[in-house]
């Protein structure tokens, strides 16, 4: 379609990318596949997570200051064939017969080094190659591939592991990031900001620019806060999923696969319906209903649900509105932080909004592994506890949902409140354009 032509070059590299991350995220499957088969620990497994998302806390407030310096076409080029060859690695130590869980914690560090680097290069690549009146579609076509990947990479990484091991799915890992990889040297061309006549910033005062932005735009700053407590519940869920999902009686790999697959095919929804739907009146509100939402769902359903199928109607309830709320946060960001500015600042978005992460996924593996699982081992089998979470392995996991769901609601409600002062206040808020 014409009109659509001047997306040619971000569909390109949107489509590619994305073929890629599934080629990544399949593999990261696979790894935790293999992990809880040797350990069996949800601690032990969660900590493959905290590595990838360590580097955001400790580099990304810098990150994004030498991105907004750096060409970002090739800081994207470095960081993917650097991520790649610590696959390599991890192919060449399983097909030795080295291949250890340090080994995988130290991929993950490396791999999420890359990202951290990255990932404010590829927000302004796309701030860059996308026309404003099209952000809202673009951020539900971000959606939509992130989506479809949740609903593949379980049932193709699980096909190829168990058919043809590890090795083959770092094969199909590579040879997407081979595609990627050529296409964005050869065929994506992502034009470079002005350097305009100020002087260059040092990277101490780069970084603290960004800061001083935050500070200085409530709105922003209030949304990733926000965000930052939702990250903590959420990671927490993720730790605690394969623990229990693995480990129940109508649980194991294909049920895991099942739910992981509901996630998906509700976030392809919300994506769809995110890319079709109009502007809302409101954005501010809209973020705070479908995290409410999200919140007040899924994590129940986990903890009360004895079967499949009430895991993976929790798994649409909880994943159905997030799309839904991405695409009204990447609104809200790109209108709103200017775009020579937006390296420096969605590296401190990322720092502010991903530091508890990893702190979610101890905690959530911690609990599981030391709390949770020992009290409901402890517990009689008369008990309200046994009636209400069942009983055996994986039944302490359960009981920690109910407890993040009520964690989850409870941070919905407050941040709603702090929210409202800006409903309607800042222009930013309202549809790009108007």
């Amino acid at each position: 379609m014409k009109k659509y032509k001047s997306l040619k070059s971000y569909l390109l590299l949107w489509s590619t990318q994305s073929l890629s991350a599934l080629g990544s995220t399949m593999t990261g499957y696979a790894l935790i596949l293999w992990l809880y088969r040797q350990r069996g620990s949800a601690l032990e497994t969660a900590m493959l997570s905290i590595c990838s998302y360590a580097p955001y806390v400790l580099v990304s407030i810098f990150a994004g200051a030498l991105s907004d310096r750096w060409n970002k076409k090739r800081t994207m080029l470095v960081c993917d064939l650097l991520a790649a060859m610590g696959t390599v690695v991890v192919l060449v130590l399983l097909k030795t017969g080295q291949l250890a869980p340090w080994h995988l914690y130290g991929l993950n560090a490396i791999n999420g080094l890359m990202n951290t680097v990255q990932q404010p290069a590829s927000d302004v690549a796309a701030t860059l190659l996308v026309p404003k009146k099209y952000y809202q579609k673009t951020s539900g076509l971000r959606s939509f591939s992130s989506s479809l990947n949740t609903i593949l990479h379980p049932v193709i990484a699980s096909a190829l592991f168990g058919f043809w091991g590890m090795e083959a799915v770092i094969a199909v890992d590579l040879a997407t990031f081979a595609l990627a990889f050529v296409t964005l040297l050869f065929f994506i061309s992502i034009p470079e900001i002005p350097a305009g006549d100020k002087p260059r910033e040092k990277l101490l005062a780069a970084a603290k620019s960004g800061l001083d932005w935050l500070g200085a735009n409530g709105l922003v700053l209030h949304l990733i806060l926000f965000l930052a407590f939702i990250n903590l519940v959420a990671s927490a869920y993720n730790a605690a999923l394969p623990a229990m999902l693995l480990s129940r009686e109508n649980g194991g790999e294909t049920v895991l696969g099942l739910v992981n697959a509901a996630v998906g095919a509700a976030s392809l929804v919300g994506g769809v319906i995110a890319t079709l739907l109009p502007p809302p009146k409101n954005r501010v509100r809209s973020i705070c209903g479908a995290l409410m939402l999200s919140m007040s769902t899924e994590n129940f359903l986990l903890a009360f649900g004895r079967t499949p199928w009430a895991w993976c109607v929790g798994a649409v309830l909880g994943w159905l509105p997030i799309p839904l709320m991405n695409a009204h946060m990447d609104v809200i960001f790109r209108s709103a932080i200017p775009v020579d500015m937006q390296g420096r600042v969605y590296s401190c978005r990322n720092t502010l909004q991903f530091f508890t992460i990893p702190l979610g996924y101890f905690l959530g593996g911690l609990l599981v592994d030391r709390v949770f699982e020992p009290l409901m081992a402890a517990v009689s089998q008369d008990s309200l506890l046994v009636f209400l979470f069942g009983q055996g392995k994986g039944s302490g996991a359960a009981a920690l949902f109910s407890a993040l769901g009520l964690a989850g609601v409870l941070v919905c409600l407050i941040f709603y409140g702090i929210l409202r002062q800006y409903r309607g206040a800042d222009p930013n808020i309202h549809p790009a354009g108007k």
